[in-house]
This record gives C-alpha cells, sequence and structure tokens, in this order.
C-alpha cells in the first residue's frame, strides 16, 4: 500500500468518524429533548389545561379616573398601605417601580407584609434589598424568584408565593426627605376557596454587621500574606448572623450584599448551617463562600441563573467595593421542625473587616414573637467608597515607612 492509498483511508476514517459523533450528538440531543419535553408536559404545561378552583385577582396603581395617572405618591415621612386583602389566597406576583429625587430611595423605602391579622410583619426589609439590588443602586438582576428587570433594573419583580388564610396587608415606608412622586405596582393573586392546608407563611429579614478581624494578633491575615493562618476557632459570636428564629418551617434564599475595605478576597468564610439542636455543631458546613453561592475560584464576573448568581460584582482592584451573590434553594427547601440558625464567616477564621448585609427569604408559621426591628435609615447608610486616591495614600504611609527611599511596592 503506497502513501496515496494511506492519505485516503485517513481522510475517510477521519470522515466517517466525524459522521459517526455527529450522529451520536443528535442522538444525545434528542434524548435531552425528549426527557425536557416530557418534564414540560408533566409540569409547567399541564397546569394550563388543568381545572383550578381559586380566582384571579389583582390591586395595582391604576388611575381610578380611568386616566393615564397609573400611580400613587408616598409622600415623604409616610407610610401608605398599598394592599389589604380580607380573604383567602396566594399573592403570585409582585411588580413595582418608582420615581424620585432622591437618589437612594430603594433603600430609603422599606415594604412591609403582614399575614392573617398577625400584628408583627412578617417582611420589613428596605425595597432594593428585597428585590435584589444592593446599596441603593439599579442593576439588573435575574433569578428564579426576584427580577430586576430593564429599564436598568428599574423594574422589580418577585415570584415567591406567598399563602394566607384570613387576609394580607402590603405597606410601603418612604423614609426619605423626598416623596417618591411616581410609584407604580401590580400584587397579581389568587382568591382561593379551599383551605390552604398548611399555616407556613413567607418571611424575609434585612441584617447588617460591619465585621472586625477576630484573629488572636489582630491582624486581617488571608492567604497567608501577614504570616501563618490561623486554625478557626467556633465562637457564634464571631461569625456574621444571616438568620436566627424558632419554629418549624424551611429557609429558600438569601442576598448577600458585600462592601469590602480590602482588595483582598473576602469569600474563604465557610457557612455553617444549625437545624433543630445545639449550636456547637452545623448540620450543614460548607467550604467557602463563593462555594455556597456555587461558584468557584473567588469570580469577579457577572453571572446569572435561576437559582444563584453574582449580579453585581466589584470593579476595583481586587474585591475592593461592592459584590452582590444570591442563592435560592428552590431545588430542596432547607427543613427545620424547632429552630434554624445561618451563619456566614467573615475570611477565614472572621479575619476580615467587611460590611455585610443580607436578606434572609424562608417559611413558617407565624411566630408571636417579632422579629429583630428594622433599623431606620441612618443606620442603613452605605460605607464610604475606597478609591485610588486612598490607596496613593496607602502607598504614601508606606513610603513614610520606609523612609521615602527608592520604594516600588512590593516591598
Amino acid at each position: 500500500m503506497n502513501i496515496h492509498h494511506l492519505s485516503f483511508l485517513n481522510a475517510l476514517t477521519k470522515k466517517l468518524l466525524c459522521i459517526c459523533k455527529k450522529r451520536i450528538l443528535i442522538f444525545f440531543i434528542g434524548i435531552f429533548y425528549l426527557t425536557a419535553n416530557t418534564m414540560f408536559a408533566d409540569g409547567w404545561e399541564s397546569s394550563l389545561w388543568r381545572e383550578k378552583t381559586y380566582r384571579n385577582q389583582r390591586i395595582s396603581s391604576t388611575d381610578p379616573t380611568n386616566g393615564n395617572d397609573d400611580f400613587i405618591k408616598i409622600p415623604k415621612k409616610k407610610t401608605v398601605t398599598i394592599a389589604e386583602i380580607k380573604t383567602r389566597g396566594v399573592i403570585k406576583h409582585i411588580w413595582m417601580t418608582l420615581a424620585s429625587k432622591d437618589a437612594m430611595a430603594r433603600k430609603n423605602a422599606v415594604i412591609r407584609m403582614y399575614w392573617d391579622n398577625h400584628p408583627h410583619p412578617s417582611v420589613e426589609v428596605p425595597l432594593g434589598e428585597f428585590f435584589g439590588q444592593g446599596w441603593g443602586e439599579e442593576y439588573i438582576m435575574n433569578s428564579a424568584p426576584l427580577v430586576a428587570a430593564p429599564k436598568k433594573g428599574k423594574s422589580m419583580n418577585s415570584y415567591f408565593p406567598m399563602p394566607f388564610e384570613s387576609g394580607a396587608k402590603i405597606e410601603i415606608e418612604n423614609e426619605s426627605e423626598e416623596d417618591i412622586s411616581n410609584f407604580y405596582f401590580y400584587i397579581d393573586y389568587e382568591e382561593w376557596k379551599e383551605p390552604l392546608n398548611s399555616n407556613l407563611r413567607f418571611h424575609a429579614q434585612w441584617n447588617r454587621n460591619t465585621t472586625k478581624p477576630n484573629t488572636t494578633n489582630g491582624k486581617e491575615n488571608e492567604w497567608a500574606l501577614l504570616g501563618e493562618t490561623e486554625k478557626t476557632v467556633f465562637k457564634k459570636e464571631n461569625y456574621f448572623s444571616v438568620l436566627e428564629t424558632e419554629g418549624k418551617g424551611q429557609f429558600i434564599g438569601l442576598n448577600l450584599y458585600v462592601d469590602s475595605p480590602t482588595p483582598l478576597w473576602y469569600g474563604e468564610g465557610d457557612d455553617l448551617i444549625f437545624i433543630d439542636g445545639n449550636q456547637t455543631e452545623a448540620n450543614l458546613k460548607g467550604t467557602g463562600t463563593e462555594d455556597v453561592f456555587n461558584t468557584a475560584w473567588s469570580p469577579k464576573e457577572i453571572f446569572m441563573h435561576p437559582y444563584f448568581g453574582y449580579p453585581r460584582v466589584s470593579d476595583s482592584v481586587g474585591w475592593l467595593g461592592r459584590t452582590h451573590l444570591y442563592r435560592f434553594w428552590v431545588e430542596s427547601p432547607i427543613r427545620f421542625e424547632k429552630n434554624f440558625l445561618f451563619l456566614l464567616e467573615h475570611g477565614h477564621a472572621n479575619s476580615l473587616t467587611l460590611d455585610l448585609i443580607s436578606v434572609a427569604y424562608w417559611y413558617q408559621g407565624l411566630n408571636p414573637k417579632p422579629m429583630k426591628v428594622l433599623p431606620k435609615k441612618e443606620f442603613r447608610t452605605n460605607k464610604p467608597e475606597i478609591n485610588f486616591r486612598h490607596i496613593h495614600k496607602w502607598r504614601d504611609s508606606f513610603r513614610s515607612e520606609k523612609g521615602y527611599g527608592e520604594i516600588w511596592g512590593h516591598e
């Protein structure tokens, strides 16, 4: 067999392999679509044609005169009830947007929700941070239960189902010094005749802590840059508390807003979840902040999945500045029968100073004790931005220590 025959056979073999690979790929794609279509038909599609007993209802900011002023005004320092429902049902969708001279209106406005004539709110969260936008900013958020949609995140949507047996009330408080001149909203709900057969109600709670290094020498040591890395010693008070609650329920989600005053990676801190027991040994223990949010290797990329993502990342050097992470346990809510505690390390061994804000989402029975009181807006303000000017001042302090010699900065 000469070289021409070998070349011909090689080319023929490659072509046949290519054809086989394409057929195998087509086969697996067909299997995927068949499986997906089966799941689709058994789930979402079937809910459209099977008979339902609820009645669709809506409360909105529509102009009662049939004009085009389809908004309400929420005066400064005032609280307005935007919905009060007296029946049984489930809120399925909330849409809101607003206009105000206050650039921080989304942080200075608070949304509260009450179920079944309970005296205490089950939801009490600054408006923007509830819908997945931190620091009073507007940006796109695209998850399964929460969506901040175009234009540039101005449209705020919730798809959390919110059941109630004997009534629901939603309030917006404007703590700003400026009116919310235009507040638009839809609240879409199902009115039910049959009992809910569940006492679990939707809850959301805001929490904040500016942490401090809890290392033995007080250093903000990470990645062993300032010496040997310490081992973590568990003390509940050293951790950032995402949620602590008593009763029966299930935890379903978390928005975490991180403002870091250091360029160093903030995410070596593990997550610890304690369920129905003592608070010394976690039932669920993680391996790092980026890991509980389903990412890897210190990401600085905008990424959004229905269940997890980074809708806002730091645009400064390293991880200096603001990063927003979210995770929703839609596939398997974390159940608890008696109590629940979710802690998060701030850097390995709780070594870092961070401004941490969380919004926890969960379902449980109505608790006779009120949730933690939301601080007033004066105590919810953003930390000052650290930028290149401050970094240059840090450099000058370093050069001063070295006697202002020929210093590059890596010494």
